[in-house]
This record gives C-alpha cells, structure tokens and sequence, in this order.
C-alpha cells in the first residue's frame, strides 16, 4: 500500500513562490507516476503536472513556465517548484501516484493519494 504525504503549502503574495513536497512510502514497483493535482473552492478537480519514473514530464497549460516538477529517487519524493503564483493557482493541491502505468491527466487513474496541502495566493 502506497503512503503519500505532502507538505509546504501555506499562503503567499501573488508573484511569490512555494514548493510542494510529496514524500512516497511503500511503493511496489519500480514503474509509476507521480502527479499533482488541485481543487479550488467550487471547482472540479485538475490536473497540474506530473513525472514518469523514466524521467518525463507534463504540464497543464496554466502552469507551463511556472511550475516544475521533479523527483528524488533516493528519498522517494517529488517536488513542485510553483514560481511567479497568481490568485488562481489558489487550491488544495494534491499529490497522487499512478503504478505501472504512464503519464495521464484523468484523477481516475492514480490509485494513491495524500491528504492535500493548501496553497493561497493573496495580498
């Protein structure tokens, strides 16, 4: 059973940055995915970005030159580096892992997920 846990959210002025932690326990396989998410208050949830085990990357549009994603394979984590925030980056951002498959945008395809980090981006 995979563990998820992230951390660094908090609130931040708009132009500010912050970076995201997914720390990954009890991971099966060598092959997986992990991804972030958000949901905003009234929103459904969306895909931000996320990284193969092989190394590749994708973003959603909205964060594209602003986030980047990446992973440390010794300590089991991933990383979302998010710079030049804007009011609307402003949601509960979740980290999620997909085993054996490959990058996708659809939520219904991670099977592990954590508990969620708030992020608000505000005067």
């Amino acid at each position: 059973q995979v563990q998820l846990v992230e951390s660094g959210g908090g609130l931040v002025q708009p132009g500010g940055s912050l970076r995201l932690s997914c720390s990954a326990s009890g991971r099966p396989f060598s092959s997986y995915v992990m991804a972030w998410f958000r949901q905003a208050p009234g929103k459904e949830r969306e895909f931000v970005a996320a990284i193969w085990s092989g190394g590749s990357t994708k973003y959603a549009d909205s964060v594209k030159g602003r986030f980047t994603i990446s992973k440390d394979n010794g300590k089991n984590r991933a990383y979302q580096q998010m710079d030049s925030l804007k009011p609307e980056d402003t949601a509960v951002y979740y980290c999620a892992e997909r085993i054996g498959g490959m990058i996708s945008t659809s939520s219904n395809l991670y099977q592990y997920w954590g508990q969620g980090t708030q992020v608000t981006v505000s005067s």
